[in-house]
């Protein structure tokens, strides 16, 4: 599907970091996670060689390493004529920045009494879900939505209502209504979209929790459309927080999210439906699973029968799609906040963080003393163990937030004060 481009501050052209300049994949030893659309078979890019010039190997090691099957990132999006594995989301040969543990898991402690039923939940949150069909000139697709206000904006991915360009969108809810939608505002980079709907009365509003306080282990419960089937509820867990993840379509590059990650099921077409905690609030916007890819599987069977779930899905955030929403219903467009670099991931025995390509002229990162050569390690205590992370860690902060990095250069750990700045509206 196309997609809305993202449109860069014209000092400032790239996001934290251009995905585009990768040239070292994080951790050599492990397969590469091509990431995939629902569209035709992929075609796998040649292996990314290595960048001369790596620093010398400073007394940070590596954590350890999950050793998994090859997977493929999938934008959950049901196209026209069935769901299928299809072309690469990136050109970039790693999707996730990194499968390693990032920070420390909170144990939830939760009194009996304060836990809903799973038919509950989707008895309070079926009625702000919503079908999405679009169709466009040369592609068609079907998708979910959340209302997020009772005067018909309705929130949903960028890659699902991509496809609309030149053609229509039609929501249907809960109660089988089916209205024409038009676009309020998309942003490729968070893979996000806001649409809106006319005349209609009665909408039920979602209410959004704080994605903050979302623990390892509560309950995730899905509502959306897999397959175009309306109205499905899947439960599980959340399985990880602080997932870096590229997600939306082949041309959303910088489509990188500090995902939620769940083992809820989650199939093509569930894509901008809510993932919701116990008390039937939404605590992200469903985006992306991860799939065998070809020859990775162990059931025998054809790729294109691995596509759907695996127990591995990312949501984004409900905070960071509330304040996107926000952004744009109000301007149309919304903004990012930006260190001013161009990097690639970097990985060596001791050494794993973000290797700067090249700094903007007067940005963050040159003012606070960053070069090209110099590897990021740690911002603000959050790991940097490659370009993904670095991406979400700077866009976790507003801009003027001042905020400590550590890097390294010629061997050795250093540390420095960056003040983020924000990107133009697209």
């Amino acid at each position: 599907m196309t997609s809305y481009p993202a449109s860069p501050h014209p000092d400032f052209p790239q996001d934290p970091v251009d995905p585009s300049r990768q040239s070292i994949p994080p951790y050599p030893a492990r397969p590469a996670y091509p990431a995939y659309a629902v569209r035709p078979p992929p075609v796998q890019p040649p292996p990314v060689q290595p960048s001369p010039g790596s620093p010398a190997a400073g007394s940070r090691r590596l954590s350890a390493r999950w050793f998994v099957a090859a997977v493929a990132i999938i934008a959950v999006v049901a196209a026209g004529g069935g769901a299928a594995a299809g072309v690469q989301l990136a050109d970039r040969p790693a999707a996730l920045s990194t499968l390693t543990p990032t920070g420390t898991a909170t144990t939830a402690v939760v009194s009996p009494s304060d836990i809903q039923t799973v038919a509950d939940v989707a008895a309070e949150a079926l009625p702000s879900v919503v079908t999405i069909e679009v169709t466009g000139a040369q592609e068609s697709g079907t998708g979910s939505g959340v209302i997020i206000r009772d005067d018909g904006y309705i929130l949903t991915n960028n890659h699902v209502v991509a496809a609309a360009e030149g053609g229509t969108m039609t929501v249907e809810f809960s109660d089988g209504r089916r209205v024409a939608a038009t676009l309020v505002g998309a942003d490729a980079s968070s893979d996000l979209a806001v649409i809106r709907v006319a005349g209609v009365e009665g909408l039920q509003a979602a209410t959004f929790a704080d994605s903050n306080a979302v623990v390892v282990g509560e309950l995730a419960v899905a509502i959306g459309s897999p397959l175009g089937l309306d109205g499905t509820v899947t439960t599980g867990v959340v399985s990880a927080v602080h997932r870096p993840v590229r997600t939306g379509t082949s041309r959303d590059s910088q489509a990188v999210i500090d995902a939620i990650q769940t083992d809820t099921a989650i199939n093509p077409g569930n894509s901008g439906g809510p993932l919701l905690d116990a008390d039937g609030d939404v605590i992200g916007i469903n985006s992306a699973i991860a799939t065998v890819s070809a020859g990775g599987g162990t059931s025998g069977l054809p790729s294109a029968t691995q596509s759907g779930n695996i127990g591995v899905g990312f949501a984004i955030p409900s905070n960071t799609a509330k304040d996107v929403a926000d952004q744009l219903i109000d301007n149309g467009s919304a903004s990012h906040t930006q260190l001013g670099v161009e990097g690639s991931d970097y990985s060596d025995a001791d050494v794993a963080g973000a290797q700067i390509q090249s700094v903007v002229s007067g940005g963050p990162a040159e003012q606070a003393g960053l070069r090209a050569g110099d590897v990021i390690v740690e911002l603000d205590g959050r790991a940097i163990e490659g370009v993904d992370t670095l991406v979400v860690a700077v866009r976790d902060h507003a801009a003027g937030d001042e905020v400590p990095i550590t890097y390294v250069r010629g061997g050795q750990e250093r540390t420095a004060t960056v003040t983020l700045v924000e990107s133009a509206r697209g």
